[in-house]
């Protein structure tokens, strides 16, 4: 008699920072043979997914095109500098206007509830910010795992002063970029935050938000939203961090903190076409390596300050970086460009070059994955933070001695830059810090680990 089989349905939006866990993770599961993995995102995913398949099949299956108003790399230059700008408070709250859209929730709600009469999974595995998700594998009664590309305490911590809270009172708010312990001064920043992100439930405009969303939500039979729902009543919560990179708190048992979600290396081969990227970099004693992620868009002057740090620290150190083909034009011409500094539109994989023993600091914006990412493999970073989660990942950072923080971030002051990478390359404790907390990193067991918990829960049993 043959054994049933258990379908696993992946769901993530489309933005690289939520969806490269789990495509790690599914690859993971197809490497291993597990049988009816399935994986839901948006249309323009479906090559990503598809690329996973080692082993068993992945079957994509599509939530349609991505909506412009949820993808960062999609909004305008007006929005991109609201959510981008100096004041924590406001670049927050612009996230929450932005990305709030009841309508747009309820689509991929339809979409996704298509796919699960499908499949029937028994067993879903959300990205935490697929809210649309979690809702309906709560009302469907399916068991599910949540997927958090951040810091422990970014899920835990409620935005809210009076919400419920899985970590103690008076620490950080996620996006607010404060340390704990707190000064009084800032102490009063953090509780300001909570109650301003309360206040803003209040306004006019907010509230035909929260009235379409209750509509939404009546026609779909959906209960009221709890911040605390995805946690509660996950079976598990992945987290790909470590408790040493965030501030001391109690992690509750079903959080499983298993470190960066890193594929077999090298995923690139003799034969990967990295036009002598491997080569330069064996040929190098120290490099720089920039990489700013998908979201961040460099104006003409942020360009040409970074082109000036490069020619400062010519002759020794050499510099790499990632920098989008659409951003290339604000270079200056080519035969200015100093000698050490090569620029690739892309790279093959960043993760080969980040553990490429040649690469002296990690240069980057400070999101989520790349954070992590760097500190895996024993990279001291600069940051650079762009947003949200970018500035909690650089205040705790910097307090563990594993990075330096720009003084202004948005001017990309050449001699501020000059400095902070002078310091993390010169000073060998930020690498060392760096390798100690990276082997705990490697030590959590990352996708091996990830995947013996999925397939040791009750619903794949």
């Amino acid at each position: 008699m043959s054994t049933p089989q258990r379908p696993i349905l992946f769901v993530s939006l489309p933005e690289s920072g939520l969806l490269n866990p789990l495509l790690v993770l599914a690859g993971e599961l197809s490497r291993r043979g597990v049988p009816d993995l399935w994986f839901a995102t948006d249309e323009p995913r479906r090559a990503d997914v598809e690329r996973q398949v080692t082993g068993s099949p992945v079957e994509f299956a599509s939530l349609g095109e991505v909506f412009s108003e949820l993808s960062a790399v999609t909004w305008s230059d007006e929005v991109y500098r609201e959510v981008t700008q100096t004041s924590r408070f406001r670049a927050h709250r612009a996230v929450v206007r932005q990305s709030y859209r009841p309508d747009l929730q309820a689509d991929k709600y339809r979409r996704l509830e298509t796919v699960v009469d499908k499949v029937r999974p028994a067993l879903m595995v959300i990205d935490c910010v697929s809210g649309f998700a979690v809702d309906l594998a709560v009302k469907r009664g399916i068991p599910f795992v949540l997927s958090v590309p951040f810091l422990p305490s970014n899920v835990l911590t409620s935005l809210n002063p009076f919400g419920p809270s899985g970590t103690p009172r008076g620490f950080p708010v996620p996006h607010s970029g404060l340390p704990f312990p707190m000064t009084f001064t800032q102490k009063i920043r953090n509780d300001l935050f909570k109650w301003r992100t309360l206040g803003m439930f209040f306004h006019p405009a907010m509230g035909k938000v929260l009235s379409a969303d209750a509509r939404m939500r009546k026609e779909l039979g959906l209960p009221k939203p709890s911040p605390m729902t995805r946690v509660k009543l996950a079976e598990i919560i992945l987290c790909n961090s470590v408790a040493e990179l965030d501030y001391p708190f109690p992690v509750p048992e079903k959080m499983k903190l298993v470190g960066a979600m890193v594929p077999p290396l090298p995923e690139t081969g003799p034969d990967a076409g990295d036009d002598g990227l491997t080569d330069w970099l064996d040929a190098q004693s120290s490099v720089v390596y920039m990489g700013f992620g998908t979201i961040t868009r460099l104006t003409r002057d942020q360009v040409g300050s970074l082109v000036e740090v490069a020619r400062r620290l010519e002759g020794r150190h050499q510099f790499l970086w990632k920098l989008p083909r659409e951003q290339q034009h604000l270079l200056p011409p080519r035969q200015s460009l100093p000698g050490n500094l090569r620029i690739e539109s892309w790279v093959p994989s960043q993760l080969d070059v980040l553990a490429h023993p040649n690469i002296g600091v990690f240069f980057t914006h400070g999101g989520g994955n790349g954070f992590h990412e760097g500190i895996y493999f024993g990279k001291p970073l600069v940051v650079r933070p762009l947003w949200v989660d970018c500035y909690d990942q650089a205040v705790r950072g910097r307090d563990l001695g594993i990075s330096l923080t720009l003084d202004r971030p948005r001017d990309m002051d050449p001699d501020d830059v000059v400095d902070k990478l002078t310091r993390v390359l010169g000073d060998p404790s930020f690498r060392e810090r760096a390798a100690h907390i990276g082997a705990l990193q490697r030590a959590a067991g990352g996708r091996t680990t990830a995947a013996d918990l999925l397939l040791g829960l009750p619903a794949l049993a």
